[in-house]
């Protein structure tokens, strides 16, 4: 499952770059930014 939130993670990550390269809105990424924050956190709490 831990594989799983960090892959997760990784798209998150990569959709927070997408959205600032196309200028989104500060709210879109911090949101999704905070959602990649959230899946790397419970891949790291899940792996412990």
């Amino acid at each position: 499952m831990a594989i799983a939130l960090f892959i997760l993670a990784g798209f998150l990550a990569g959709g927070v770059i997408q959205l600032v390269k196309s200028g989104a809105t500060k709210f879109s990424i911090g949101l999704v930014g905070v959602l990649a924050a959230l899946a790397t956190a419970g891949g790291i709490l899940w792996s412990v």
